[in-house]
């Protein structure tokens, strides 16, 4: 009674599980072979060979009672799970079950409609089958007549076709038609040549010939006269091509006939430009700077003007015109020839005749010979362009000049016509750039002319004016003044800053992102670093240090022409570029143009140095050049007087106060550009200072009592042994960019120059006195200018010295003396 389930009834429910499991995903696959072995083991409760006895069998033999009491809680516990997990499954699935239940049902009633029906298309085929083959039994015996005489048909409608063929050729070529006679005759050459020998045929071929060379005569004429438009030209040469007319003559005739078109294309465009030569000038403004139009002098640098040349049409037009008909022209003779010769050539029978090479070899040389001369004509428009001031005209001609180029490139590859026309584009870019270098150098030598007005003729109350150059006044009126150096200097370096930025923006065009051109690696690298920051920024830097250096060639032994106030000034400007202003403009123009540094390019550094050099060159110029202004004075006033025979003094001499006057405009003047400086300390005395007739000494009593005639050995000897232990003064050393250096260096040079003309003079005794009553006067006041006040009081002690040892009566006046008279003058 413990297994009464039949073992068919068995084996179906384990293998109804394990597809339910497969189903379901339940099976593990990839097992390993002892796993597929342990599948077949009998007493694999889990396995589809699973035998209860025998398992039952096992657990008695090897587990004890308990263990087989914790079987049991076990297993039971795996059927609960067991069911819970299939009544799970089947509450989740239940809609799959009633669908899957309804669409087997719907199933087998559409099956059974579908066996009624393929009965019936059954039982209709082999009705059709019946019926075909009746008709076929039939018509068997007349199958091979029907053939034969469709044969005899088709034969009878190709005689008709020949023998109609010369009538009908003669009627298209009284209509014109010559496509269809060409068509026609195709058609039979093959049969009329066949069958040649036939006298009928061969009446109808030669009749056929003959109007075959009556229409290609035709043609010909029609081709000759080229007064057809494109469409019925290109028809024409693709007959003759069909009436095996030579290629290469066709080449050259239809070449020929473009060539005459496209000639006079380029011939208006010549005349365009001859009626366009210059025939009066105009000004073109660049965009005015914002500081020089509110600059607060009516002589401060004016913004850039060019001249422009008067032409009929701008450049757009012209380059507008000449790719609408010239260059569109073209491109429609190359389509047409290259499907007339070319690609129409390359199948049927042409092909085996070479013509797409001949053809092609041709075309290239045409286009390239005719691209040459247009090419031409435009570089001479593009020269034509002289005025800077609207660059987005030419930026948008040379765009559309480049683009319209490139359907020449896509229906000629291979073609050295697109790369000619960037070069052009390439050469009237750097053209243009040296035109905005030229502009820029003009501007700034007509901005340095008027700084030179404004100099020369200053409106300025109180200005003094020294023997050979202009100054500027006192420090109020140099500083109210509405032409004073600081307001020339931010307006000439403002508008030189904005005319350089205008000009880079309008450079900056040719790089734009809407323009076809700048794409080229060209436009990309070496026209922003070499064309743009080296040709135009660096070299109109360069310009500004070189233009400024050249001033202080001209200067002569008299000053020269050129202002001293413009030496400042430059030697200022070119200082402040050094400090800021280059490393502006380069980095201005890097971020712009993103210029990358692939090739050498000119360090920031290496201008700063030369522009640093040409300001120090500029301000030891202004010194020397101002040193001998009141060098000039000193020594006329020495040379021009008799100092043997003069009176006794009771006063200062004019030029002294002149000096000191001089003197002391420089100081405004360069106080007004340079800082101040760095000092020594100055003792409480300084404008005291008593000198030694004999040279250095600087002890007057000490010597004065043993002074004779016959002792002059002695006091030069001591005078030369002093100068040993003193410190050398060089006179013409360059100056620091401070207004205390400036002041020393045009002082020594001033001093040395009164000291040289003492020494070349004799003097008597009143005329050693007044050297003492100058020079004290000028070290009351000269003493205050310099860095060191020991420079002064020695070189006004030498020049008192070398009086003294001039002189034929060395008498010195009383220092008490020498104050009042100071003081009083």
């Amino acid at each position: 009674m413990g297994d009464t389930t039949p073992p068919e009834d068995a084996g179906r429910r384990r293998r109804v599980h394990g597809m339910l499991k497969l189903y379901y995903g339940l099976n593990e696959e990839g097992k390993a072979a002892e796993q597929e072995q342990q599948w077949l083991d009998p007493c694999d409760i889990n396995g589809p060979h699973f035998e209860p006895e025998e398992y039952l069998n096992k657990l008695r033999r090897e587990c004890s009672l308990a263990e087989l009491m914790d079987q049991e809680a076990c297993m039971v516990k795996q059927i609960r799970s067991l069911d819970s997990d299939m009544q799970t499954l089947v509450y989740e699935n239940y809609n799959k079950f009633i669908s899957a239940t309804d669409t087997i049902r719907k199933m087998k009633n559409d099956f059974k409609k579908m066996e009624d029906e393929m009965d019936c298309l059954s039982a209709n085929m082999a009705a059709i089958t019946d019926f075909s083959a009746g008709i076929s039994g039939t018509l068997q015996d007349q199958h091979a007549q029907i053939t034969k005489l469709s044969g005899v048909h088709t034969l009878l409608r190709k005689l008709q076709f020949l023998f109609e063929l010369p009538a009908r050729l003669n009627k298209c070529l009284e209509l014109q038609a010559y496509s269809q006679a060409v068509s026609s005759h195709r058609r039979a050459r093959c049969v009329l040549q066949q069958y040649s020998h036939l006298p009928s045929f061969k009446g109808i071929q030669d009749d056929c010939h003959a109007i075959m060379d009556k229409l290609a005569q035709e043609l010909r004429q029609k081709f000759r006269d080229g007064g057809t438009s494109a469409k019925d030209l290109s028809e024409c040469v693709e007959l003759l091509l069909q009436l095996d007319e030579p290629a290469e003559e066709l080449c050259e005739k239809f070449l020929s006939h473009a060539r005459s078109r496209l000639e006079s294309d380029l011939q208006s465009l010549e005349e365009e430009i001859r009626a366009s030569a210059p025939s009066s000038v105009k000004d073109v403004s660049a965009p005015k700077s914002t500081s020089a139009a509110s600059s607060p002098t009516e002589d401060a640098p004016k913004a850039m003007t060019l001249a422009s040349p008067a032409v009929n049409t701008d450049i757009l037009e012209f380059i507008d015109r000449g790719c609408n008909e010239f260059v569109s022209s073209l491109c429609l003779v190359i389509t047409s020839y290259q499907e007339l010769f070319i690609n129409h050539a390359q199948a049927g029978e042409l092909a085996s005749k070479k013509i797409p090479e001949m053809a092609n070899r041709k075309l290239h040389e045409f286009v390239e010979d005719l691209a040459a001369r247009y090419f031409s004509l435009v570089e001479r428009r593009i020269q034509e362009e002289k005025g800077v001031g609207d660059n987005s005209l030419l930026v948008r001609a040379l765009d559309r000049f480049y683009r319209r180029l490139q359907a020449v490139t896509k229906l000629l590859p291979g073609s050295s016509v697109p790369q000619q026309g960037t070069e052009i584009v390439i050469r009237a870019a750097t053209e243009r750039v040296k035109q905005y270098l030229a502009a820029l150098q003009s501007f700034y030598m007509d901005s340095l002319t008027d700084v030179r007005q404004a100099l020369a003729t200053p409106r300025i109350s109180g200005a003094s004016v020294s023997g050979a150059g202009a100054h500027l006044a006192g420090s109020a009126s140099a500083r109210e003044g509405p032409t004073s150096l600081p307001d020339l200097l931010s307006s000439l370096s403002s508008s030189i800053l904005n005319q350089i930025k205008s000009v880079l923006t309008s450079v900056h065009l040719f790089t734009a992102k809407d323009i076809t051109f700048s794409n080229k690696p060209y436009f990309k690298g070496e026209f922003c670093s070499q064309g743009v920051r080296e040709s135009l920024v660096v070299n109109f830097i360069k310009f500004i240090c070189q233009c400024s250096r050249q001033f202080c060639e001209s200067v002569g032994d008299k000053g020269g022409s050129t202002p001293p106030a413009l030496l400042l000034l430059l030697s200022r400007l070119c200082l402040d570029y050094e400090t800021s202003t280059i490393s502006y403009i380069l980095t201005l123009t890097d971020e712009q143009f993103l210029v990358q540094h692939h090739s050498p390019v000119t360090p920031v550094t290496a201008l700063c140095a030369e522009a640093r050099e040409a300001a120090q060159k500029l301000l030891n110029n202004y010194v020397k050049v101002q040193g001998l202004i009141i060098s000039q004075m000193l020594r006329k006033s020495v040379e021009t007087r008799d100092w043997v025979n003069t009176i006794e003094p009771r006063n200062v001499r004019a030029v002294m106060k002149r000096v000191v006057e001089d003197t002391t405009s420089i100081d405004v003047q360069v106080g007004l550009l340079y800082e101040e400086g760095v000092r020594k300390a100055h003792s409480s005395d300084s404008s005291k200072r008593t000198f030694s007739v004999y040279s250095s000494s600087r002890q007057p009593t000490r010597y004065a009592a043993s002074y004779t005639p016959s002792a002059p050995m002695d006091t030069n000897l001591l005078s030369n042994i002093h100068k040993l232990f003193s410190e050398r003064i060089d006179i013409f050393s360059s100056v620091e960019f401070n207004k205390v250096s400036v002041m020393t260096g045009i002082i020594k040079i001033s001093l040395k120059t009164f000291l040289e003309c003492v020494r070349l003079r004799t003097f008597g005794r009143y005329g050693l006195q007044q050297i003492q009553v100058d020079c004290h006067y000028l070290q009351m006041y000269l003493w205050r200018f310099v860095s060191d006040e020991n420079l002064v009081h020695f070189l006004l002690d030498e020049i008192v010295g070398s009086s003294a040892h001039r002189c034929l009566d060395p008498a010195p006046m009383e220092q008490s003396v020498i104050e009042v008279i100071c003081e009083r003058g």
